[in-house]
């Protein structure tokens, strides 16, 4: 991967990574009233804690504790994330954002993948042009995801009432 050329290519993956840290941060919050929140919330807190040192210090991905938290995280969430597929193919009966499963499987899908990129960049930290627009539009994702839902009313209106009091 050819590495980005210019002085924003730095500024734009500690940016990504600033906004992804938000993000897991906000995700973890809003598990509060959920019926398994303790569980979710330390899922969603193990990426916020890591984004936000490879914001702070794009080379902490080449840490050996970075690396091993985050290599066990990634493969603990991309065995859930598959079993709760094969869950939803058997039991899906609408829109998968409807499900509670499905969110589930969205959120451990971000995860991954955000993941994924980071430990990726050891190698070069500011990355390459596909991979900072990747970065971009992952990070851009749930934040647009979530103002869609958030206007959608209707999308909303199945879901148990934890989802629907949190924000």
């Amino acid at each position: 991967m050819a590495p980005a050329q210019g002085r924003w290519a730095p500024a734009l993956w500690r940016s990504c990574n600033g906004l992804m840290a938000a993000f897991f941060a906000l995700a973890a919050v809003v598990q509060v009233n959920d019926p398994d929140a303790e569980l979710w919330m330390v899922v969603y807190t193990i990426p916020a804690v890591l984004t936000l040192l490879v914001g702070l210090n794009p080379l902490v991905t080449g840490n050996f504790i970075w690396k091993s938290v985050s290599a066990i995280h990634t493969f603990f969430c991309t065995v859930w994330a598959v079993g709760l597929a094969y869950y939803l193919l058997l039991h899906t009966q609408q829109n998968i954002l409807h499900e509670e499963e499905g969110r589930e499987l969205f959120g451990l899908v971000i995860i991954t993948a955000w993941i994924s990129l980071c430990y990726s960049s050891s190698r070069n930290p500011a990355g390459g042009r596909i991979q900072l627009a990747i970065a971009t539009v992952i990070a851009l994702f749930p934040f647009i995801s979530w103002t869609y839902i958030y206007i959608n009313k209707e999308m909303r209106s199945s879901w148990p009432t934890h989802c629907k009091t949190v924000i």
